[in-house]
């Protein structure tokens, strides 16, 4: 490890003491705010500590057994300490470096998930409606509460649009990587022919604006429409105007929403999505120098990047960003079970950042 890097992780071991001093002294304690603050950074660096303190354990290990070769006889048990050490080392350098990457601090927060039917007409719906349904179980399995804010439905099932809030903890963290084009190949079941077609979906991932940086928006910007709101709810969907339509006119964007019986808390929700899709717009435009060098775009903006694969024949996925990142358990993932694959996926991002961290990019 380079001295520079090694002088960083001294400071965040000598960070965690000075929080470890701070969080015992009385005016923090009472003040809530800055204690939770100061409580969660001592918890992000407590794992920088036990790895400092697990690689001095190791080098007093190396220093140990390096010393018992000087006995002819404790030779052996000696080489054999050391190549435990030195490899003990190495793991903990990994780690180590790991701690030193730049934390997004986005990661803990809630997402907008919005899925949308690409090429591929009726199939591309209900593929559409698959991948929904998928990350619907994957949220289910984490605890994590999952609420549709609009949907759109396809004629023969599926969604032509759907977009749901996730709320829970590291569930942006978790998912993503998944912002791109999902493409599928299958039977679909309006093919009487019984021949494999080929569609697609796209799925954008948007954090939800953090409330430290909440973004300003001029009113002289928006152009706010009203509608009947129509699906699930009752009667009192088709009686009033309480759906809202969103326009950010500078951007062209637009958001809705028709969920909530009323056209306040409906303009409510619908603000919060157009602030967090301008927060991520202004991220991607942040980003994206850096962006073509990165293999797993996140940040990027790019929706049309084809990332993954579904071949239900086979009962294959393969994610197009990682090479050899294949799996043989479709029927699984369809069900919500993505952590082999998100996890590779964060390997994979771990380790292009190490790269650069080492090579001081």
């Amino acid at each position: 490890m380079n001295p520079s890097l090694r002088r960083k992780l001294e400071a965040l071991a000598e960070r965690r003491e000075e929080l470890e001093r701070l969080l015992a002294d009385p005016a923090v304690i009472n003040d809530a705010a800055q204690f939770r603050r100061l409580s969660r950074e001592f918890s992000q660096l407590e794992p920088v500590a036990t790895a400092l303190a697990a690689e001095q354990r190791a080098r007093e290990d190396l220093d140990a057994a390096q010393a018992m070769r000087d006995d002819p006889e404790m030779r052996e048990l000696a080489d054999d300490e050391i190549d435990v050490a030195t490899q003990r080392l190495a793991q903990l350098e990994t780690e180590l470096l790991s701690h030193l990457i730049p934390r997004d601090p986005r990661d803990d927060g809630d997402l907008y998930l919005e899925v949308r039917a690409g090429t591929g007409g009726d199939e591309a719906a209900i593929f559409a409606g698959d991948l929904f349904r998928m990350y619907s179980r994957y949220a289910e399995r984490q605890g994590w509460r999952i609420e549709v804010e609009s949907a759109n439905p396809g004629e023969h099932g599926g969604f032509k649009e759907v977009i749901a809030r996730v709320e829970g903890q590291g569930a942006y963290s978790r998912l993503k990587f998944e912002s791109g084009t999902h493409r599928v190949q299958r039977v679909p079941a309006t093919e009487s022919q019984g021949r494999i077609h080929t569609s697609a979906a796209t799925v954008a991932i948007i954090p939800v604006e953090a409330d430290e940086a909440p973004i300003e928006i001029s009113a002289a910007d928006l152009r706010v429409d009203t509608f009947r709101s129509s699906g699930a709810g009752g009667q009192h969907v088709n009686k009033t105007d309480s759906a809202i339509r969103i326009t950010h006119i500078p951007s062209g964007l637009v958001v809705e929403s028709q969920t909530e019986r009323s056209q306040h808390a409906n303009r409510d929700k619908a603000m919060k999505r157009l602030r967090a899709m301008l927060a991520e717009a202004q991220a991607a435009k942040a980003a994206a120098a850096q962006a073509e060098t990165r293999k797993l775009q996140v940040g990027s903006g790019d929706r049309s990047q084809r990332i993954r694969t579904y071949n239900f024949p086979q009962g294959r996925i393969t994610d197009h960003r990682v090479e050899g990142l294949t799996l043989y358990d479709l029927p699984n993932v369809m069900e919500g079970g993505l952590d082999a694959l998100l996890d590779r996926l964060q390997q994979e991002h771990q380790a292009d950042e190490l790269a650069r961290l080492t090579s001081g990019g």
